[in-house]
């Protein structure tokens, strides 16, 4: 049987590089090698598209962080990589700008490669956002995850509440500002918040990811210092009322038009929140997997879980987060994430292995979910004659 080639794109522009980094070093290394031929596309931070010379093998951010600075030329230069914005039989062409003949004049030699599904392993802006799957729909190739409506919504935290709102999924109380709303006078805006919420309060910015930019205001002094921070990030800022005795709670999903929801799990944070830190780099968070919660809780959770999952119209993946008031039992909506972070020991692989599913059958069964997608949208009728 003829092998799948799956093209991993890793990497990117936004603040979660290495996350991503070591997410396709995850993917990768799982592919079933008697099925899938994998293809390493790395995206370098000032956006280059290559094709790698070795695959990642990093397991962690942190361990990724520490791979660049002792080996700065990781990537060869010259092998650049374009992935073509239309139906092809050759999906990405590389460049080899290197390669000289016998005169020793350069020239570049071109070669097309033909990609039989992608796995879009990229996190935050730029990857994550719809962007790169806009390209991966006129390039009208199979693809691993949410489509581009759904990346851009689960992106963009102010959408993401307006839609989870208009399906009626218990949120937090909270507030959308502009950057400009912001910066023309940061004091007045924070009196203003605080004339209708009490602190504490969470600012974020509406586009980022990893808790990048997110900080708890206890003061009205840190409410200033934490809407100046966000506003740096994106022309859009989310403040949150702060949950009291939260718990953070977790449930994977899986699937396309019937998807399924993993068990519940917790995330014990090393630090006051799950920063990017605690999540990536001091290593002293916790996983409780699955999560110490009633049956009943954790029915709720799933169903929750499946319905966010549905209401932004996602595909393929997601990562459902919650709040759970530790004293009241309520539970609120915190956000989805389309494409979470996936390596070995991140919390969506984790979940999946507990509710039964090994790594390398979940990365099978994403790539399966994604040629089931696309052969459906290939029925479609695309002229009225």
């Amino acid at each position: 049987m003829k092998k799948l080639r799956v093209g991993v794109i890793y990497g990117g522009r936004s603040g979660e590089h290495e996350v991503s980094v070591a997410s396709a070093a995850a993917v990768m290394a799982n592919l079933d090698r008697t099925r899938y031929e994998a293809v390493p596309i790395r995206i370098d931070r000032d956006g280059r598209w290559s094709l790698a010379d070795k695959p990642p093998t990093a397991a962690s951010a942190s361990e990724v962080i520490e791979q660049t600075r002792a080996d700065v030329k990781a990537v060869r230069a010259g092998r650049e990589v374009h992935l073509l914005p239309r139906p092809s039989e050759e999906t990405i062409l590389a460049i080899d700008r290197t390669a000289r003949r016998d005169d020793d004049e350069a020239r570049a030699l071109v070669n097309g490669v033909g990609l039989d599904v992608i796995f879009p392993v990229l996190h935050g802006p730029h990857g994550e956002d719809g962007t790169v799957q806009g390209l991966l729909e006129l390039a009208n190739v199979p693809y691993v995850g949410c489509g581009v409506l759904a990346s851009a919504v689960g992106m963009d935290k102010a959408l993401m509440k307006t839609v989870f709102g208009a399906r009626g999924l218990p949120q937090c109380a909270y507030e959308v500002l502009l950057r400009r709303q912001v910066l023309a006078d940061p004091d007045a805006v924070a009196a203003d918040l605080l004339s209708r919420h009490a602190l504490p309060l969470f600012v974020k910015p509406a586009n980022l990811g990893s808790s990048v930019g997110i900080s708890k205001a206890r003061t009205q002094e840190e409410l200033v210092e934490a809407l100046k921070l966000a506003a740096d990030y994106d022309r859009k800022v989310v403040v949150e009322v702060a949950v009291a005795h939260a718990r953070e709670i977790e449930v994977a999903v899986l699937g396309n038009d019937d998807p399924i929801a993993s068990v519940p799990g917790e995330i014990v944070p090393s630090r006051e929140f799950y920063d990017y830190e605690a999540k990536y780099l001091d290593g002293a968070s916790r996983l409780a997997i699955p999560a110490d919660v009633p049956a009943d809780l954790g029915s709720q959770l799933q169903a929750l879980a499946i319905e966010a999952f549905r209401a932004i119209d996602g595909a393929g993946l997601s990562r459902v987060d919650f709040l759970v008031d530790g004293a009241s039992g309520a539970v609120y909506v915190n956000e989805i994430n389309t494409m979470p972070g996936f390596t070995t020991i991140s919390m969506y692989g984790k979940l999946w292995a507990a509710t039964g599913l090994t790594y390398p059958e979940l990365v099978d069964r994403l790539v399966q979910l994604a040629l089931e997608r696309h052969a459906e949208k290939q029925q479609l009728r695309v002229s009225a004659f």
